[in-house]
């Protein structure tokens, strides 16, 4: 791709976008990110050459001057994510941002019919999901942004609310972690929806999981706003189910196979098959904090104490988990630091690897010869089962717990796109 590339996304910051593999693999390979500050903007829509772009923040409400021509559904929206450049040289205006939100919703198995709708955020984004709430039937819509009526210091005068979006870029990569509610302060919420992809599930999604709410990620938006794109741009028609094609394949690209256990139950032997496997990178933990701290995990034990070393070990764990697409083998502790969850849940689905107590070896693990394994067990075993969400037997080898891993986990990210009918499109 050159300078002249003719489709692409242009937004302030797009470091982390997706956009161009997924324009890539609805047949599209002419597309890139184009970020821009807001003083370029006007001379970059005026270059003869471009035929097609996508529009994220901050710029949905911004472009819409720069359009000759409004599709009806921008129009009443107020928004704009899709510009295409007509035979007069103008640009039209579209909003599919409506399309793969609806979308979204019916894959989440939610609707808005009869909700009372507390909507996170007054931009762009938030206006499609504004718009789409009122048409499909929400009894009350509450949008909440800072320096407003219904800003976030008085959430509790929104408790019956019982479907949260979160419409901003609040817990998004790289400063993943942060919501800007609490799902507990809403007891009849039954539905919680983050436009945010990166990472896979948000600081707000993590919540709704632990809690049992419903929850929507912002993946399938992304997927289905950009099929409705590439329609616009290459003037042809996309089947629906090239959406979860596509979704799938991101999905299984994206998120991170995370492997949890005892000492010396197999983690690293098994991450590296999978990595032979499957083409993932594969990155032990244990094996980062060594080569930061310039000593072995002994050395650091005998030198500085495990306080010390559970410190180290968080620090790896922000780092790595806030990469996607790994196959993370942890240390056997790790699950010990409750700080450690969120961010292994973050980008990946979670694997307990299980081994009989009598086949664990006890070398160069300070823990494992200070205490006994049965003491160790006792105390991990049920956080390890809290965390998983999948359960391996490491008896065989660890080629079949690989192959095992990768059957469970195909399976699983294309479950994630099979969707609900509770919900249609639009």
């Amino acid at each position: 791709m050159s300078d002249l590339t003719p489709y692409g996304l242009i937004g302030r910051k797009l470091g982390h976008s997706d956009s161009p593999a997924i324009h890539a693999a609805f047949g599209n390979p002419d597309y890139q990110c184009f970020p821009l500050e807001p003083q370029a903007l006007e001379a970059f829509l005026e270059q003869p050459h471009l035929r097609g772009l996508n529009v994220t923040i901050p710029y949905k409400i911004t472009v819409m001057p720069f359009c000759k021509r409004l599709d009806p559904l921008a129009e009443a929206i107020g928004s704009v994510n899709t510009m295409v450049r007509d035979a007069d040289g103008m640009w039209t205006g579209y909003n599919t941002d409506a399309y793969g939100f609806r979308y979204l919703m019916q894959r989440a198995g939610l609707s808005f019919a009869g909700e009372q709708v507390l909507i996170l955020g007054n931009g762009g984004a938030s206006q499609t999901v504004q718009a789409i709430a009122k048409l499909d039937g929400a009894a009350s819509i509450t949008v909440a942004s800072r320096g407003s009526e219904h800003n976030y210091d008085h959430m509790e005068r929104y408790a019956h609310c019982t479907l949260i979006i979160n419409a901003t870029p609040v817990g998004m990569y790289p400063n993943a972690g942060n919501a800007l509610v609490d799902l507990r302060m809403f007891p009849q919420c039954h539905g919680v929806v983050d436009l945010i992809y990166n990472p896979c599930r948000t600081a707000l999604l993590l919540q709704a999981e632990q809690l049992g709410i419903p929850y929507g990620g912002g993946l399938p938006m992304l997927v289905a706003q950009a099929k409705q794109a590439e329609e616009l741009f290459l003037h042809t028609s996309i089947a629906e189910t090239e959406i979860e094609r596509v979704g799938t394949m991101l999905q299984q690209q994206n998120e991170s196979i995370v492997l949890i256990g005892m000492p010396g139950c197999g983690k690293s032997t098994i991450g590296k098959a999978l990595a032979a496997h499957t083409g993932k990178q594969a990155i032990d933990l244990d094996q980062e904090i060594e080569r930061k701290a310039g000593k072995s995990i002994p050395e650091i034990f005998a030198a500085e104490g495990e306080a010390y070393f559970r410190q180290l070990e968080h620090e790896a764990v922000m780092e790595w988990t806030q990469k996607r697409g790994l196959i993370l083998m942890t240390g056997g502790g790790v699950v010990l630091d409750h700080a450690n969850h969120a961010p292994l849940r973050s980008n990946g689905k979670i694997y307990w690897i299980r081994r009989p107590l009598s086949m664990l070896p006890t070398d160069g693990r300070p823990l494992s010869q200070q205490n006994r394994l049965e003491a160790l067990e006792q105390v991990r075993n049920p956080l390890y089962a809290a965390l998983s969400q999948t359960q391996i037997d490491n008896t065989g080898t660890p080629q079949q717990a690989a192959a095992e891993i990768w059957r469970d986990y195909c399976a699983y990210t294309r479950s994630q796109w099979t969707k609900s009918e509770s919900a249609g499109l639009a």
